[in-house]
């Protein structure tokens, strides 16, 4: 899928979204928000054995809605930019990938009054976007670095020197999060990627390999 067709498809619907009628006395508010991610890239190599990698740390940072739908009942979409990768360590060296993504989480909401301010508890899915990506190999002998390509498939002609990812992410949300009576919340979130991001590699005969980011979030922002 073309990633300016996804791009225009978020910018119709989001604000779309974010102009829903208020429920009752509620009304529809919006944050800014940013923090920490501790990701990891999880699955098979194309044998099918387990991938043995570690968590890497990056950042995410963007923009949501809370519109009611119900009492106490809220969806809750946004705009995000996301970093995600792995880390992996041979005999040879350590291998780093680093992904960075657009995303849309769509979420339902559920929020209450707990003290002066709200606990609030939610999940759905997100949909995200692979916008670039590097690689970086470290060993006794110095350190090599190449860019991401996402593409949906690996041909012949492509370099077997480049790392392949395909572009689209989905997968679920599950997050908890506590909001001030002033508008100030911290949010723990966590995701799990439901599709394969590794492609299709013609130029690897019964290719078993699947990779899915996994990971989780801790996030910062202000609510008006």
């Amino acid at each position: 899928m073309n990633k300016w067709l996804i791009i225009s498809i978020i910018s119709l619907i989001l604000p779309s979204c974010m102009m829903a009628q208020s429920t009752g006395n509620e009304k529809t508010s919006f944050a800014i928000l940013g923090g920490v991610n501790f990701q990891n890239i999880t699955g098979d190599d194309v044998n099918g054995d387990k991938i043995s990698s570690s968590g890497i740390i990056g950042f995410h940072g963007g923009v949501r809605a809370m519109i009611p739908i119900a009492p106490e009942f809220y969806f809750q979409p946004g705009l995000l930019f996301s970093t995600k990768g792995s880390k992996n360590k041979s005999d040879l060296g350590t291998t780093s990938i680093n992904l960075s993504y657009v995303e849309v989480p769509l979420n339902l909401v559920y929020k209450s009054k707990l003290g002066s301010g709200s606990i609030y508890l939610g999940f759905g899915p997100y949909v995200g976007y692979g916008i670039k990506g590097n690689t970086k190999f470290e060993s006794s002998l110095g350190t090599l670095k190449s860019d991401v390509k996402f593409q949906n498939e690996v041909t012949d002609s492509d370099p077997l020197t480049s790392t392949y990812i395909k572009p689209l992410d989905v997968g679920g949300n599950v997050l908890v999060g506590y909001e001030m009576s002033g508008g100030l919340f911290l949010q723990l979130d966590t995701q799990l990627g439901l599709v394969n991001i590794n492609p299709d590699d013609s130029r690897i005969p019964n290719n078993k390999s699947s990779l899915k980011n996994v990971g989780f979030g801790l996030s910062l922002g202000y609510s008006f």
